[in-house]
């Protein structure tokens, strides 16, 4: 068998197709749970702890870096960043929030559709009811076969 012709059947088998899907659908989804993260979830808390913002919350790792907070305390972790090093802890928080929301939702997603299988095997499968002219010539076939015997 070819190379060629054997990734070509490797390629368009089922889970081949249905992973390149979920990866796109996946990445889709990512990206509407980021944003349900950083505009709906973190403003509120960002509002209660302080008006810099969650992500932006940050300790200064070198004495350049604090003396440049010092200077400028309203700036944001990008602009501290380009001072020196610095813990980012508001970022990783976000970050491990926006984890926590997306594996849940996969969690009942799947949670879900097992739930669904189930039901379908559960479904018990009914054995057709022969009819009356059915069961007529079975009882004619086993007459006829008594009597040649």
């Amino acid at each position: 068998m070819s190379f060629v012709k054997e990734f070509k059947e490797f390629a368009i088998k089922g889970n081949v197709v249905d992973l390149a899907v979920g990866v796109i659908i996946g990445g889709a989804f990512g990206k509407i749970v980021t944003s349900m993260v950083n505009d709906l979830i973190m403003p509120p808390i960002s509002l209660l702890i302080g008006d810099k913002g969650f992500v932006n919350y940050y300790i200064p790792l070198s004495d350049k870096v604090r003396a440049f907070v010092a200077a400028n305390p309203t700036a944001s972790l990008e602009d501290t960043k380009k001072a020196g090093p610095v813990f980012a802890w508001g970022n990783f928080a976000t970050e491990v929030i926006n984890f926590v929301i997306l594996a849940f939702i996969i969690f009942l997603m799947v949670k879900a559709i097992n739930q669904l299988k189930r039901k379908q095997e559960e479904v018990p499968v009914v054995e057709p009811v022969p009819t009356k002219e059915e069961v007529l010539l079975g009882e004619i076939r086993d007459l006829l076969k008594n009597k040649s015997l």
